[in-house]
């Protein structure tokens, strides 16, 4: 049986930044330097063309982010769907800095002819 990849787009939705928690673990001589995540931009797109989604992360894409995320690609890629969601083919995932998160919305796309 084969299974069919989709093309996925990955939306970085927002970089968020939780000053609580920086000011409750951060040294003090760190906090200053906190800023949301200077790797992505927010609205920053990219697009994993079918099998690229199990091949490993874009260019320019940060490791860690992958690593948090690449399971709910994963998901999306091979047709799976989310619950409680209001549409199909999509998901929101995060990268678990959880000092300067950034969120990212995951959708299957589809291919082109």
């Amino acid at each position: 049986m084969s299974i069919e990849i989709s093309n996925c787009k990955i939306t970085v939705i927002k970089r968020t930044i939780d000053q609580d928690l920086i000011n409750e673990y951060i040294a003090e001589e760190y906090r200053d330097h906190m800023k949301p995540c200077e790797i992505f931009t927010d609205k920053q797109e990219f697009i994993l063309e079918g099998e690229a989604a199990f091949q490993g992360p874009p260019p320019d894409f940060c490791a860690s982010a992958w690593a948090d995320i690449r399971k709910d690609i994963f998901t999306i890629a091979v047709g799976g769907d989310m619950p409680g969601l209001k549409q199909r083919g999509f998901t929101i995932a995060g990268c678990q800095d959880w000092f300067r998160p950034v969120i990212f919305k995951i959708e299957r796309i589809n291919k082109s002819k």
